[in-house]
């Protein structure tokens, strides 16, 4: 059986701390949905941190005066997330913050692209006009969920492939620190979803944690 500890695509042992180890980062928060809250379906030989706690415990397992602030509700679109989460965050005064959303967004037919990138944009403009850098996300394609009924796969696939291409353009504009989970290896991978349809389990936030804790290293090494 795999576990975390076998696992080529989660975290090997000491490999956070080499990668963290000096970083600069002291408030870190967190705004976004459920991906942020975290909705974390245990695993079997995985850890049952969700992905944004796990990131939190890694940074302060490097930097242990970290303080973290996560925002994050469940079911909240990315307008909701702006008009909700971002006056506390920039109160929280981070130096490092993780904006997740439009999942919601996409789930809809209704869903759009233009509307999404505008809520996103503001949120990550506003954080980075503050002082902090920003981790944003193009998040494992939930339409490969076996628990998602087959009508609606293929066009959820494809909003939650737009959402993504659009949020890693997005990032590449504003120089974002981008985690992109979409094109993964294991997002095709049903094992890697949670019961609901909606969510993924606990090895979907441990690799996400690893993949997150390399992109840190590399941010790390160019500064």
């Amino acid at each position: 059986m795999t576990t975390e500890a076998t696992d080529e695509y989660c975290l090997a042992e000491g490999e956070s701390l080499k990668l963290l180890t000096g970083h600069p980062w002291r408030r870190f928060v967190v705004l976004g949905d459920s991906v942020a809250e975290g909705l974390c379906e245990p695993v079997p030989g995985y850890s049952d941190l969700q992905w944004a706690d796990r990131l939190a415990f890694e940074l302060r397992s490097a930097g242990p005066s970290l303080e973290y602030l996560n925002l994050g509700v469940s079911g909240l679109r990315a307008h909701e997330i702006r008009a909700q989460q971002l006056e506390p965050a920039l109160a929280f005064e981070p130096d490092l913050a993780l904006v997740v959303g439009g999942g919601n967004d996409a789930f809809s037919a209704r869903y759009n692209p233009d509307a999404v990138d505008a809520e996103l944009t503001a949120m990550v403009a506003a954080l980075q006009s503050a002082g902090a850098d920003v981790i944003t996300l193009g998040m494992f394609n939930v339409g490969y969920s076996p628990a998602v009924v087959d009508w609606l796969r293929p066009g959820l696939r494809t909003r939650m492939s737009v959402l993504a291409e659009r949020t890693q353009s997005m990032a590449a504009r504003l120089n974002t620190i981008h985690v992109h989970l979409t094109d993964h290896p294991l997002s095709t991978d049903p094992g890697l979803y949670s019961a609901d349809g909606r969510h993924g389990n606990a090895r979907s936030d441990a690799v996400a944690a690893a993949v997150t804790v390399r992109r840190l290293g590399e941010h790390l090494q160019r500064v």
